[in-house]
């Protein structure tokens, strides 16, 4: 496929992607019941929070990338989770206008990473949940395009670490329109173009894995005291 095939591609997945989501919240409104299950989606926000191991004494910023209707955030404050600033970013207008009903103080963006990265400023941490574990009717490696283009550009973003989540190949059976990626295809692209500090966490009984990429080592270095 050329170059403009690809891109073509990847403009109507990302707009069939929205709209579906958009579609869910539609039909079930502002609540945990589109996302299936509420124990479900805490729990991938309780791994994807995990991400942040360092003490802290100081606050730190975290982008929520795809935010939707910002229930990570709700998840934040029903946990009393403390010194976290957070900011979401999300493609659909409709996402971010029901975030910012809910969360007025709260800095939302609306920007398409792979166009206008230079729009996005830099954070601690950034979590992209559930991104990259549907692919619709994108070809195995136009997701992987996909998926290694956005982390390219939201690693340069993070002053600490990112989290994302994938489908994982330890499965009975894969779904044609799930992104599943092997684990050594992803330590191979994380430590050659991105860090080779990362920890992947395949133990928390999903048909999924996450993976948190750091900037810095966070064992003490080989021989010091």
């Amino acid at each position: 496929m050329s170059a403009a095939g690809s891109q073509k591609s990847l403009r109507g997945y990302l707009s069939s992607y929205v709209a579906m989501c958009e579609d869910d919240v539609d039909r079930h409104g502002d609540s945990f019941r589109w996302t299936k299950s509420k124990e479900l989606a805490e729990l991938r926000y309780r791994v994807m929070l995990d991400v942040m191991r360092d003490p802290r004494d100081e606050e730190v910023t975290l982008l929520d990338f795809g935010c939707g209707p910002s229930y990570l955030l709700d998840y934040m404050l029903e946990q009393r989770i403390a010194g976290v600033k957070y900011s979401g970013l999300d493609l659909s207008p409709k996402f971010l206008a029901l975030s910012r009903s809910k969360h007025p103080s709260v800095t939302y963006y609306e920007l398409d990473v792979l166009e206008d990265p230079q729009l996005l400023p830099e954070f601690d941490y950034i979590i992209i949940n559930s991104v990259f574990t549907y692919k619709g009717m994108l070809a195995h490696h136009e997701m992987l395009a996909y998926w290694q283009d956005v982390l390219r550009i939201l690693f340069t973003k993070a002053r600490r670490a990112i989290a994302f989540d994938v489908i994982s190949t330890q499965v009975d059976w894969e779904r044609d329109d799930l992104f599943h990626l092997p684990l050594g295809e992803l330590a191979s692209f994380l430590d050659s173009h991105l860090s080779r500090h990362f920890t992947v966490r395949h133990d928390y009984g999903m048909f999924e894995y996450t993976a948190y990429v750091y900037r810095e080592s966070l064992a003490p270095t080989l021989g010091q005291s």
